[in-house]
């Protein structure tokens, strides 16, 4: 498992490289203008459709379930893997064809109810256009789950970085002559080859009597108890993430009465807040949630709790500091990224406020990926779905408060309380059901990370204002370097169990 976790943590800091890159050239050639502000609107029903119902929720609950057939019965297991994708595919493709149809009035009401009718007009018109891609996504991601539960990980790894490479190709070659429509483009293009990256294993290593022409009949097995199955662990989960995703529509409706600009500040500090969990936290969860579901099936609760421990102490020693270093280097490190072309320092300033209030809140995001798995592992979505929606509404009810004061930046620091609360509520409930999470454990391996993070965070800051003149290139690459070398010396020092770790295999290689 930890060798597998480096494999695709290695392919997610890839796939995370390229998505900077893309947001580099995204905010060369637009900046933080009002047309980018359109295209971050126009991504929030797509968005929300298949992270909902073809992503995140399908997923989770999918791969426990598949994962339990193909354990007693391969045959089995295929027969669910075609009723999903069926179902999958028709629903999603019925749901974006309404959506296109009523996509005006929905931005209007729904999406950007600040923005002049010029600028809704455009915000649909690129909507229609984006809602192929859940459809391409939901198929995407069943493939994915069936990849990831048989341990094959590279390829549904390498697939987000195809699809940052497309978007990056319509930034680079189309929005010159095609404007905004040109990134649409590359969106599209970048979901089909999403897709396209998993067929060669799926169609090589598929059993003899799963054939795509066989889908049409497919209908016939929604019946099946596995299918109910998926639907039993599908239906909660769907109401969890849609209350996550109620939040990103609430900020945008928000965010869309605030000055030009803003929306886009929240989606690169979003983005750029995302790259740490993407490679630290969804790599680790990637990897880690179909062990915790096979180890379910065997009934194995200590090597579970085992698994878990590992995982998400492993997860807070990453992301601890990265919270810490994005917080205090924030700044120097969107100007060292973005600050170029139509992206002006003003644009910078507003991104990095943003970020500030984001960064407080990464590690939680990170290590609710691990939490979250561990609940859908034990067959049980209800639970995260039931907190989920608490930290909906107290998100909501923040963002709300915090905006007259802090702008946007109010929604970037609601969006972090309400997240942190999210996940310390959802590991005592892990705690209390699995009787002892290693709690001890981790509490120690908490304790010697934050001191080590106090020890990074005081040398940041003694770098920051050694370095104030030198521009901002330097203290984001001396900063950040230092500062991971003050971290790393200092949990060496304070013994943390994870650095102990790395040395114990690295001894026992040599």
């Amino acid at each position: 498992m930890a060798r597998a976790a480096l494999i695709v943590m290695l392919l997610f800091v890839a796939s995370r490289v390229l998505g900077l890159l893309r947001d580099v050239v995204i905010s060369h050639q637009f900046g933080t203008a009002r047309a980018l502000d359109a295209y971050f609107a126009a991504f929030t029903i797509p968005d929300f459709i298949f992270n909902v119902l073809a992503g995140g929720a399908l997923g989770s609950a999918f791969i426990p379930t598949f994962a339990a057939a193909l354990a007693n019965d391969a045959h089995r297991a295929w027969r669910l893997a075609r009723a999903i994708i069926a179902l999958t595919f028709f629903l999603m493709t019925a749901l974006a064809i309404v959506l296109a149809i009523f996509s005006p009035p929905l931005v209007a009401i729904a999406v950007a109810p600040g923005f002049t009718p010029a600028d809704q007009e455009l915000t649909a018109t690129l909507m229609r256009a984006m809602l192929l891609t859940p459809i391409v996504f939901g198929v995407s991601g069943i493939i994915m789950g069936i990849l990831n539960a048989h341990q094959h990980f590279i390829l549904p790894a390498l697939a987000p970085a195809l699809y940052n490479a497309a978007i990056i190709a319509g930034a680079l070659w189309l929005a010159p002559t095609l404007g905004i429509y040109g990134l649409v483009v590359g969106v599209v293009a970048g979901s089909i080859l999403h897709l396209a990256i998993q067929l060669p294993w799926f169609l090589r290593f598929q059993i003899s009597d799963f054939r795509f022409q066989n889908l049409k009949f497919e209908i016939l097995n929604l019946k099946s108890y596995d299918v109910r199955e998926v639907a039993h662990l599908f239906l909660p989960r769907t109401l969890g993430i849609a209350a996550v995703q109620i939040n990103f529509v609430v900020n945008t409706i928000l965010a869309s009465t605030l000055p030009i600009g803003s929306i886009a500040a929240l989606g690169y500090a979003w983005r750029v807040m995302l790259l740490p969990v993407g490679v630290i936290g969804q790599s680790l969860a990637t990897v880690v949630f179909p062990t915790l579901s096979a180890q379910t099936a065997r009934q194995e609760r200590a090597a579970f709790r085992a698994t878990f421990s590992i995982a998400l102490r492993a997860t807070l020693y990453l992301t601890i500091p990265a919270s810490v270093g994005l917080f205090i280097l924030g700044a120097p490190f969107i100007a060292l990224l973005f600050q170029r072309g139509q992206f002006t320092a003003r644009s910078t300033a507003d991104t990095a406020f943003a970020l500030q209030f984001f960064a407080l809140g990464l590690f939680a995001h990170s290590a609710l990926e691990i939490i979250t798995r561990a609940f859908y592992a034990l067959h049980d979505t209800r639970t995260p779905v039931i907190v989920g929606i608490g930290a909906m509404a107290l998100n909501v009810a923040l963002s709300i408060a915090l905006i007259a004061p802090l702008a946007h930046g109010g929604l970037a620091l609601a969006n972090s309380i309400a997240t942190i609360l999210e996940t310390l509520t959802l590991l005592a409930i892990l705690h209390r059901r699995l009787g002892d999470i290693d709690a001890r454990q981790i509490a120690i391996s908490t304790a010697r990370i934050l001191a080590a993070s106090l020890v990074m965070t005081i040398a940041l800051i003694a770098i920051t204002n050694l370095l104030a003149s030198s521009g901002a290139i330097i203290i984001a690459i001396i900063g950040g370097a230092l500062g991971a070398i003050v971290y790393l010396v200092a949990t060496i020092i304070l013994r943390a169990d994870e650095i102990a770790f790395i040395i114990a295999r690295v001894n026992r290689k040599s």
